[in-house]
């Protein structure tokens, strides 16, 4: 087209416009006359020609005796265009007219090709060659297409499909196979099939199904069952047809299976029969027919087996292939493997709308091993760890990571002041701080002390705020420069000195001056300073326990809102505070306010009953992102089921799982998990008696 272009603009070429006002070059003058001249002369030359080939009865209009440039424009126009549809069309050009620019076109129509560039075509040909394409770096090493099997490059491929289906099919059927841990392709192809067509088919299947029980009626024979069954359900797939409640579809399904030996690929074809055959479903390889079975099967939606099976709508829904659950993200910490399908459980349980986690599960069951396992991983990614520890297990891992470990009981040096307040600076969040820790002693003595009536209520209340105001710590001013926390004991004197107050106090008395004194009449020696903080609690009284637990948390608590950092806090054995309303009602105040200052709840109970029928339990639950189900009992299944809207599924896998199994749920999402860890970890967290023992005479020796 470039070389044509080129020509007809030598033949046709005319001079730009003069600009008004520039005087004219003479030599473009003279060259404008000569070009006039010789296009006068084509335009005669073609004038003739057209009056030679004119028939004899037509005479030249005046039309086509077009003056000067437009008589040779328009002549071009019909004698010279070419159709490139028809490659013939030089034909039909007048060879007397202007034979040079004939030999020109032809030129331009039939290109030839000269000795350079045919050189210039096989070396790009031969660089081609050389070249690596998407499609070479794909394609396999070899392909071999065998009867019963294809070789590609070092891989064995078996294609096989789904022959009969039984009756009836169960939602979900199609699980187990995708849920096997190997690499297998599945294809489906449905074609749809217009009812009309389906009702004129079946309307004859009843005919025929009435005929042949009216013939063993005639016959005197007994009735069929078989027969009746199929009427029902012919006629019940007809009425549904013209309602439009189902259609009818033709459906096939393909699996493409690899393996690296031919001998491995037998086993995963047995597996798959043997799977979905407990179902009645049969499936068959694809004998002489691997190649079009492997390219079924690629991702090009060709169908060249055409094997398929009638189905409507209601069995064509159970197929539904997107059943396996994934819980795979690119941060967080490894919780375990996924059972349906063997990925990894990846998670970052502050990536949520909060960071609160509940572990449910019964004695036994791996709880504590799970919890400590996410603890190790956490504080590799350097979050900062506290527990509150009722049985000592978290002793071990404390010292291998060098933690602190701290023993609260009596008999301790390790002292917590619950009148600590927490390190504020302005006079407001100081007032708050005051306020805030007056509620949580009064929580705190109500546990000790027992319920109080409204107007021991009020002592208390009067009796804390003058304790305060003992060491200059009141409501209305801003703190000391050099501040002193009260004790318990300048509680009990200012409790003795109200009117009314000597029974409280004498009630008090026992934790300044009788047996439990050391525990709660002592200035706090705690170190937060260490990324993980236990506090055991397991040689105190039962009595004791909660009240222990109560004030750790009020301590830690006070903690976690001076210096915000990236935290998790461990509540082992939370059945313990949810038996009173005061330290249930505080531990759901810690879930809740949690988030905002960057710290996860994690509670781990075994009582799940006790846990559940408590409103704050349930409180704790709601406000908590992450649970994790492992093992449970019979006999608080129920309560789960209600709770976590189990399926029956569900309930049976908590009922049958194994130590570390069960359903692991973060937001909306749950899947089965199976808690594992590797052989350093395990010999760190493990809770086995067993093990244990041995690695205590291992370190006597």
């Amino acid at each position: 087209m470039k070389l044509l272009g080129n020509l007809f603009s030598k033949k046709t070429q005319t001079n730009p416009p003069v600009q008004e006002g520039v005087p004219a070059n003479p030599q473009n003058l003279a060259d404008k006359q000569t070009t006039q001249v010789k296009q006068s002369q084509v335009s005669d030359q073609l004038l003739a020609n057209k009056q030679v080939n004119q028939p004899d009865n037509q005479a030249v209009t005046p039309d086509t005796q077009l003056p000067g440039n437009q008589a040779a424009n328009q002549s071009l126009k019909s004698q010279t265009l070419i159709n490139p549809n028809q490659p013939n069309q030089q034909s039909q050009v007048n060879p007397q007219a202007q034979p040079g620019m004939i030999q020109e076109l032809k030129k331009v129509a039939n290109p030839t090709v000269t000795s350079d560039e045919k050189s210039v075509q096989k070396a790009l040909r031969e660089f081609e060659k050389g070249v690596s394409t998407v499609r070479d770096l794909i394609a396999p090493a070899a392909l071999e297409i065998n009867p019963d099997h294809i070789k590609l490059g070092s891989q064995f491929v078996r294609t096989v499909f789904i022959h009969t289906y039984p009756r009836y099919v169960n939602t979900n059927w199609l699980s187990p196979l995708i849920s096997l841990d190997y690499s297998m392709d599945i294809s489906m192809f449905i074609y749809p099939v217009k009812s009309e067509v389906m009702l004129k088919t079946l309307k004859k299947k009843v005919g025929q199904i009435e005929s042949s029980v009216s013939i063993n009626q005639e016959k005197g024979k007994a009735r069929d069952p078989q027969l009746e069954a199929a009427y029902q359900n012919v006629e019940r797939l007809r009425d549904s047809l013209q309602r439009g409640e189902e259609h009818f579809f033709r459906f096939g399904i393909y699996f493409t299976v690899y393996a690296k030996s031919l001998k491995q690929l037998n086993k995963k074809i047995d597996q798959i029969s043997t799977t979905i055959g407990g179902l009645l479903i049969e499936v068959k390889p694809a004998i002489m027919q691997m190649e079009q079975g492997f390219n079924s099967s690629l991702p090009f939606g060709d169908d060249q087996l055409k094997i398929s099976s009638n189905m409507n709508t209601s069995p064509l829904s159970t197929t539904f292939p997107f059943v396996s659950a994934d819980l795979t993200s690119n941060d967080g910490i490894l919780y375990g493997i996924n059972r349906h399908n063997n990925s990894l459980i990846i998670f970052d349980r502050f990536s949520l709308e909060n960071a609160n986690s509940v572990i449910f599960a019964k004695s036994g069951a791996g709880k504590s091993y799970a919890v400590k396992l996410e603890i190790l991983r956490h504080m590799m990614l350097g979050t900062d760890v506290i527990v509150i520890d009722p049985e000592h297990e978290y002793k071990y891992l404390s010292d291998a990571v060098g933690g602190t470990f701290t023993d609260i009981s009596l008999n301790s040096e390790t002292r917590i002041n619950p009148f600590d307040l927490p390190k504020v600076k302005t006079a407001q969040e100081q007032q708050e701080a005051v306020r805030s820790n007056i509620i949580t002693l009064q929580g705190l003595l109500q546990l000790m002390l027992g319920d109080f009536s409204p107007q021991e209520s009020a002592l208390i209340e009067t009796a804390l705020i003058e304790t305060y105001a003992k060491k200059d710590i009141v409501l209305e001013k801003p703190w000391p420069a050099e501040i002193e926390f009260p004790t318990m004991q300048d509680l009990f004197e200012i409790i003795m000195t109200l009117e009314g107050g000597k029974d409280l106090g004498e009630r008090l008395r026992k934790y300044t001056e009788g047996t439990y004194s050391g525990i709660l009449n002592r200035r706090t020696n705690v170190n937060m300073k260490t990324k993980l903080m236990v506090f055991s609690i397991r040689d105190l009284e039962e009595s004791l326990r909660p009240i222990a637990m109560y004030n750790a948390l009020n301590y830690i608590w006070n903690e976690v809102r001076s210096n915000m950092k990236k935290r998790i806090l461990v509540v082992d054995e939370a059945w313990l505070m949810m038996q009173y309303p005061d330290s249930a009602r505080f531990l759901y105040g810690l879930a809740k306010r949690a988030r905002k200052y960057y710290l996860g709840l994690t509670t781990v109970t075994q009582d799940v009953a006790d846990f559940m029928r408590s409103e704050h339990g349930q409180a704790i639950i709601s406000n908590s992102s992450m649970q994790l189900l492992l093992k449970q009992s019979p006999a608080v299944m129920d309560e789960l089921v209600n709770t976590f809207h189990l399926t029956d599924g569900e309930k049976y896998l908590l009922l049958e799982s194994d130590k570390g199994e069960g359903i692991f749920f973060a937001g909306l999402k749950h899947v089965a998990i199976k808690v594992v860890a590797s052989y350093t970890e395990d010999k760190i967290i493990t809770t086995n008696p067993e093990e244990i023992l041995e690695r205590q005479k291992q370190a006597a020796k």
